[in-house]
């Protein structure tokens, strides 16, 4: 089984890349989900995913089909 590690402070990185632009792709989606898969997961990490989830649930931020933010 292969192990998935994150890069460190990469889920504060995309909360400000995701709060920024508005907008959640399908990258950021499978990087959340690295996160959660891998254990431990930091406060700080899960205190981002919240804040995400919340912009979410009151249409702060959408959910796009692009794989990526970048041109």
């Amino acid at each position: 089984m292969v192990k998935i590690l994150p890069l460190p402070c990469a889920i504060s990185e995309l909360f400000a890349q995701v709060s920024a632009s508005g907008k959640i792709t399908i990258a950021d989606r499978y990087g959340i989900l690295a996160v959660l898969l891998y254990e431990p997961t930091c406060e700080e990490d899960l205190y981002c995913i919240d804040r995400i989830l919340y912009a979410l649930r009151k249409g702060r931020v959408q959910l796009t089909h692009e794989l990526s933010a970048l041109p």
